[in-house]
């Protein structure tokens, strides 16, 4: 079957149920709670409430079902999104921002699906402290430097691709406190640098993690659990050249935030990737990045329909594991009196924020309501709340039916 606004919901609501029976045994609960949260959202199984519009001639009522806010459904994460876009506006500073990623080489990802919370772990550990400590160097920056880290565990063909990107401003508090050190124009840390270091904390403390026994391995890997077996293992990476990506990529601070919208809370697919499903599986959009220039993007993959659903999952992070971490000057015990601290090195005045919107505010102009109604843009005003498994006792206003005239 095709449908005309497909969503990962209904992937799984239509083959959820056979994938779990014929995968039973091999799914763990944190997979069975995310289709479980992506197959209820926005329905009346999670129950909602009801807005009326206050225009009386109009009196325009819809019903609304509440959001599963789960962090790898699709159609949850625009709001949690904003709401998050909102903090960081406050925290931007008028300096250059660069884009950086560190990608882990692919024997080490076979590894990371059997251990994910030990190795993305390291991956987040190991690409803060490689940043931070060349950044440090006097060779180098000689600052302390902030860092905002996303995790990303896939590809765009939903294979399991893990890697972190970074936002980091481009500069940082001088050593002894006194000023801030800007990088250099269009340049913030040499590429070669960051991954030659990259490589030997990641795999050093690869080591010491096997060390403590906190890996563990199953299927073709199972022999890893010997140390010398796991040792020849990563011997041939300690020589080949490991990915570090870098640009800056912003041309102000708003386009900032559309960047950082871009990835802090994306999920393995978005919806609107997705293009059809019918008996040869699922056909969506993706990227290939073997290709060079327009040719690499919108390429369209099939996947039979119980491969998709495996490779959404693969990608289900571990109950209490953060994929967006803060390193420097960002971190959170201390980023807000940082950020005074840089505004004040910077010159930067300090205007309230109250303030602000008093300055910007138009009295005179009335205030849009907060939810419009769809038909006259009057405010809607919510009548009723429902609890899961109830009915609303008040029906939504029914769709006109399209009339339509032929004049031919």
């Amino acid at each position: 079957m095709s449908r005309t606004k497909l969503e990962v919901a209904d992937i799984f609501r239509d083959h959820g149920p056979a994938w779990r029976q014929a995968n039973a045994g091999h799914i763990s609960l944190g997979q069975l709670k995310v289709m479980a949260a992506i197959e209820d959202c926005r329905t009346a199984e999670l129950g909602g409430h009801v807005a009326r519009c206050d225009n009386e001639k109009c009196g325009h009522t819809q019903i609304a079902y509440n959001s599963c806010r789960n962090r790898h459904c699709p159609k949850c994460q625009g709001a949690a999104a904003r709401e998050w876009l909102a903090e960081r506006e406050k925290e931007l500073l008028p300096v250059p921002y660069f884009h950086v990623v560190f990608t882990l080489p692919a024997k080490i990802a076979d590894i990371a699906y059997q251990n994910k919370s030990a190795i993305y772990g390291i991956l987040f550990k190991a690409s803060a402290e490689t940043m931070i400590t060349i950044a440090a160097d006097p060779k180098h920056l000689g600052a302390r430097i902030g860092v905002l880290s996303v995790l990303h565990s896939w590809g765009s063909a939903l294979t399991h691709h893990p890697h972190v990107h970074m936002i980091v401003p481009g500069g940082g508090i001088s050593l002894d406190g006194t000023r801030w050190v800007a990088c250099r124009l269009n340049f913030f840390l040499a590429v070669h640098v960051l991954s030659a270091l990259f490589r030997r904390l990641v795999l050093e403390k690869l080591e010491a993690a096997h060390r403590a026994g906190e890996l563990q391995f199953f299927g073709r890997h199972a022999s890893l659990t010997n140390a010398q077996d796991f040792a020849t293992y990563l011997a041939p990476l300690g020589s080949s050249k490991w990915v570090v990506y870098c640009r800056r990529p912003f041309g102000g601070p708003e386009e900032v935030l559309r960047y950082l919208a871009r990835y802090t809370h994306r999920v393995a697919i978005s919806n609107r990737r997705l293009i059809s499903l019918d008996d040869k599986g699922v056909a969506f959009k993706w990227k290939d990045y073997r290709l060079e220039g327009q040719e690499r993007y919108n390429k369209v993959m099939t996947l039979p329909t119980h491969e998709f659903i495996r490779r959404f999952l693969m990608h289900v992070l571990p109950a209490g594991f953060h994929r967006i971490r803060y390193y420097g000057f960002l971190t959170c015990q201390t980023r807000a009196k940082n950020i005074v601290r840089i505004r004040e090195l910077l010159a930067v005045p300090l205007i309230p924020v109250d303030a602000i919107k008093t300055a910007s505010a138009k009295p005179e102009e009335p205030k849009a309501p907060e939810h419009p109604c769809p038909c006259c843009g009057s405010n809607m005003r919510i009548i009723e709340t429902f609890v899961r498994g109830q009915q609303p006792k008040n029906r939504p206003t029914p769709v006109p039916p399209k009339i339509r005239i032929d004049t031919s």
